[in-house]
C-alpha cells in the first residue's frame, strides 16, 4: 500500500473523528459555566468552517449573487470587526475579564489560532483543519467534568501542539514560498472573469467596499494603460537584476505580493514575467502562529478586518517560545529548504505592490496581551537571525533581487482617481533627468568626510553622518544613484554610513511607519548605534518605549544605522501637499521626499560582496559597516533582519551640509530648498523658485 495514501487515509479518519466529537459540544453542559459559551461558540465556528469547506468543494458558491457573497464574507469575519470586538474572545482584554489574565491569554490564543480555519477551508487544507480541531478538543477535554486545569497544564497543551506540528507547518510555508505548483491564488487570478467583482470573494479574504472599488476602477481603464502600469512594475524588477549584475536567466519563479483588488494589473504582470521565464509564486500571509512574524502580513491579502486584533496577537508565540522550540523551528526550516532546494535556488525574489490611503492606526497597548520576557526577546532575535541565514543559503542573496511599487486605494478619499493617475506619473518619471541631478549631489557628497543634518520649524534633528574614506575617488563613490528599479518611484541617493563617528539626535514630529503612527519620536545615536529613544503616543513612558522596541527595534537591545539617503522626488512631495495625503503615503514614497535614515541592516544585506556601479562607472564601495562586516567572523552579530526608514519632510529640514576633511562645508539644502548648483530644478515642485 502507498505510504502517502495511508497517511492521507489516517488524516481523513482523524478529521472525521474530531468533527464528530465537536458536533456534540454545543449540546453538552460538561465544562464550568464561565467557559461554556466560549466552547460552544468555537465548536459552532469549527462546524461552520467544515460546512464551508464542503460547499466550496462542491462549487456551491460559484454562481452565488454578489449580495449573498457579501453576506457570507461578513459573517466569516463579523466577530473580530471593531464594532463587535469589545465582547470578542479574540480580544485579550475581554478574555481577561471573563477568565482572568493568565487563562484569558490562553483562551484568546486558541481563538486566534482557530481563525486560520477560514483559510484552510477555502484552500481545502484538511491536515491544517484537523490539527486545529484536535487542539480545540484537547482544550475542551481539560475542562470537562467541571474541571479548571492549571495554567501550566493548559499551556502544555499549546506547547505540545506546536512541538508536534511545527515541522509540517513550516515545511508547507517554505514550499509556499518557492513552489509554483501550489497555485490556489494563481489559478483564481488567471482564470476568473475579472470584470465580475464576485471573483474577489473566492479567495476567502475579508472584502470591503475598498477592494471592490479598486477592482471596479481598474476594470474601467483601457488594456493599454494596464499593460503600461504592469510594465513599470516588471521592468523595475528586470532592471534590478541588470543593475546588480545578476543573471535573471538562471531563475524560474518570482513571488508576487499584493492586496486584493489589483488582479487586473497582477494578471498582466504574470504575463510579462512569463516572457522573462518566470512563473508566479503567490502565497497568502501566514495563518499558524508558528509561521507569523508579529502583526505583519507577508504575502497577498485582502482587507484587514481589525488591525487591533492583529496587534493584540503579535506576540502570541510568548506562550510557547523557548530554546527547544527555537531549535525545532530552525531545524524544520532547514529540512524544508533541503527538500525544496531546487525550487529555492531557482527563486528570483519578491515583486511587491503596496497600497496607501487607509486611515492611520494607533494601536492600544493592552496589559492582557502576550508580552515577551527578556529571555524570549533574545530567543526571537536569535531565531530571526538564523532563519535569515538559512533562507539566504538556499535563496541566495547575491543572486536574487526584488522590486516594490505602491498605488492608492479608494479609502484615500474623493480624489482617489486623480491621485491614482498622479501616482502612475510619479512612478514613471524621467530617469535621465533625475540621474543627472542626483549625480550632482553624489559628486558633492563624495568630497566630504561627513554630512550634517539639522531640522527646523520645531524639528530638533541634529545629526552627523560619517562617510567611508574613498581610496580612489576617480573610480569609487559612497552613494548609489537610485532610479526606478528595486524601489519605485525613483528619487534618492543613498549610502551605508560608517558607524564610528555617526551620532546625534533624529527627531520627527509625526511619522507613519508600517501603518503605525509615531508622535514626536526621537532616536539618539552614538557611534552609529541607537542608545536612546522616545515618543509621545501614550501617557506612560513605559508604553512608548515598548511601542518602539517592538515595532522599530524588533526586540533588539539596539540597532545600527544601516542607511543614510537624500530624497529628491519633489514631485511626490507636491502631490502629497496638494491632496493633503502626507500622512497616508507609504515609506516607499515618503522616503523619497526628504533625507531618510534606516535602522537595522544596510541596503546591501547578504549582497555585500557583489560589486555595484553607478552610471558613471564608479564602484559603490560603502556596502558594509562595522556590524555587517562581522559576517566574515561571526554571522550572528552581522545582521538584524530588519530595515526601517524614517524620513524628515522637506518643510522640517533646516540644512544638509557636506563637511570636508578641512572643515569647509558644501551646502546641499538650506531652509527646505536645494541650493547645490545643478539641483535647483528640484525646487520647482516645492514652489520655491
Amino acid at each position: 500500500m502507498n505510504l502517502y495514501m495511508t497517511e492521507e487515509s489516517d488524516e481523513i479518519e482523524r478529521y472525521e473523528l474530531a468533527l464528530e466529537r465537536i458536533k456534540q459540544i454545543p449540546m453538552e453542559r460538561s465544562v464550568p459555566i464561565v467557559y461554556q459559551n466560549f466552547f460552544e461558540k468555537e465548536a459552532s465556528f469549527i462546524i461552520q468552517m467544515n460546512d464551508l469547506r464542503i460547499k466550496l468543494e462542491r462549487g456551491e458558491y460559484r454562481d452565488a449573487c454578489l449580495a449573498e457573497l457579501k453576506l457570507m464574507n461578513h459573517r466569516l469575519y463579523a466577530d473580530i470587526l471593531p464594532e463587535n470586538y469589545k465582547t470578542c474572545y479574540g480580544n485579550p482584554a475581554y478574555a481577561a475579564v471573563m477568565f482572568g489574565k493568565e487563562y484569558g491569554r490562553l483562551m484568546s490564543f486558541l481563538y486566534a489560532e482557530l481563525r486560520g480555519l477560514i483559510v484552510f477551508a477555502y484552500e481545502n487544507r484538511l491536515w491544517d483543519m484537523m490539527i486545529s480541531m484536535e487542539l480545540f478538543l484537547k482544550y475542551y477535554h481539560m475542562f470537562e467534568e467541571g474541571n479548571i486545569p492549571g495554567v501550566q497544564a493548559l499551556r502544555s497543551v499549546i506547547y505540545c501542539y506546536v512541538s508536534n506540528c511545527s515541522q509540517k507547518m513550516i515545511e508547507y510555508r517554505v514550499r509556499e514560498m518557492v513552489d509554483p505548483s501550489l497555485s490556489f491564488a494563481t489559478n483564481l487570478l488567471m482564470k476568473e472573469n475579472l470584470s465580475d467583482v464576485r471573483y474577489l470573494y473566492h479567495f476567502g479574504e475579508y472584502i470591503r467596499e475598498n477592494e471592490r472599488k479598486t477592482a471596479e476602477f481598474l476594470n474601467s481603464l483601457p488594456q493599454k494603460e494596464i499593460e503600461t502600469i504592469a510594465h513599470t512594475f516588471t521592468e523595475g524588477y528586470r532592471i534590478g537584476f541588470m543593475n546588480g549584475g545578476k543573471d535573471l536567466s538562471k531563475k524560474k519563479t518570482v513571488n508576487i505580493r499584493y492586496c486584493l483588488g489589483f488582479e487586473r494589473i497582477v494578471r498582466e504582470a504574470v504575463k510579462q514575467f512569463s516572457k522573462m521565464g518566470l512563473r508566479p509564486v503567490i502565497y497568502r500571509y501566514a495563518s499558524h502562529s508558528v509561521n507569523k512574524r508579529q502583526h505583519l502580513r507577508i504575502g497577498y491579502c485582502g482587507a484587514i478586518p481589525n488591525q487591533q486584533f492583529d496587534y493584540d496577537h503579535k506576540n502570541d508565540v510568548f506562550i510557547y517560545l523557548d530554546e527547544k522550540i527555537v531549535s525545532q523551528k530552525l531545524k524544520a526550516m532547514w529540512l524544508a529548504f533541503e527538500k525544496y532546494r531546487e525550487h529555492a535556488n531557482a527563486h528570483a525574489g519578491p515583486a511587491c505592490i503596496d497600497v496607501f490611503g487607509a486611515p492611520s492606526f494607533l494601536p492600544e497597548n493592552k496589559p492582557s496581551a502576550s508580552q515577551f520576557s527578556k529571555e524570549q526577546q533574545k530567543l526571537q532575535v536569535r531565531y530571526d537571525n538564523e532563519a535569515g541565514q538559512i533562507i539566504n543559503r538556499y535563496i541566495i542573496g547575491e543572486e536574487k533581487s526584488h522590486t516594490i511599487i505602491a498605488y492608492p486605494v479608494p479609502e484615500i478619499g474623493s480624489d482617489y482617481e486623480k491621485i491614482f493617475c498622479e501616482t502612475v506619473k510619479i512612478n514613471s518619471l524621467n530617469h535621465k533627468k533625475y540621474q543627472k541631478i542626483q549625480q550632482k549631489l553624489i559628486d558633492a557628497l563624495d568630497k566630504g568626510r561627513s554630512v550634517r543634518i539639522q531640522g527646523m520649524n520645531g524639528n530638533e534633528t541634529n545629526l552627523t553622518i560619517r562617510l567611508h574614506i574613498l581610496s580612489d575617488p576617480a573610480k569609487e563613490t559612497n552613494f548609489e544613484n537610485c532610479l526606478a528599479d528595486v524601489n519605485i518611484p525613483l528619487g534618492e541617493v543613498f549610502t551605508s554610513p560608517m558607524l564610528k563617528g555617526t551620532g546625534g539626535v533624529l527627531h520627527v514630529k509625526r511619522v507613519y511607519l508600517g501603518k503605525f503612527c509615531y508622535l514626536n519620536m526621537k532616536i539618539i545615536l552614538e557611534d552609529g548605534m541607537i542608545c536612546g529613544y522616545s515618543c509621545s503616543n501614550f501617557e506612560k513612558e513605559e508604553d512608548n518605549r515598548r511601542y518602539i522596541e517592538e515595532n522599530i527595534l524588533f526586540h533588539h537591545d539596539s540597532l545600527p544605522i544601516g542607511e543614510f539617503a537624500i530624497g529628491t522626488n519633489t514631485e511626490a512631495y507636491r502631490m502629497a501637499k496638494n491632496y493633503q495625503i502626507m500622512d497616508k503615503l507609504p515609506i516607499l514614497i515618503a522616503e523619497k521626499m526628504g533625507p531618510h535614515f534606516a535602522f537595522g541592516d544596510t541596503c546591501y544585506r547578504w549582497k555585500e560582496e557583489t560589486k555595484v556601479y553607478n552610471f558613471d562607472g564608479k564602484e559603490i564601495v560603502a556596502r558594509d559597516n562595522e556590524r555587517s562586516i562581522l559576517r566574515k567572523t561571526d554571522m550572528s552579530q552581522a545582521y538584524f533582519e530588519c530595515h526601517t526608514d524614517i524620513t524628515i519632510p522637506y518643510e522640517e529640514l533646516g540644512s544638509i551640509r557636506v563637511v570636508r576633511e578641512d572643515g569647509r562645508e558644501i551646502s546641499l539644502i538650506e531652509n527646505s530648498r536645494f541650493v547645490l548648483p545643478g539641483t535647483e530644478e528640484l525646487n520647482v515642485p516645492l514652489g520655491l523658485v
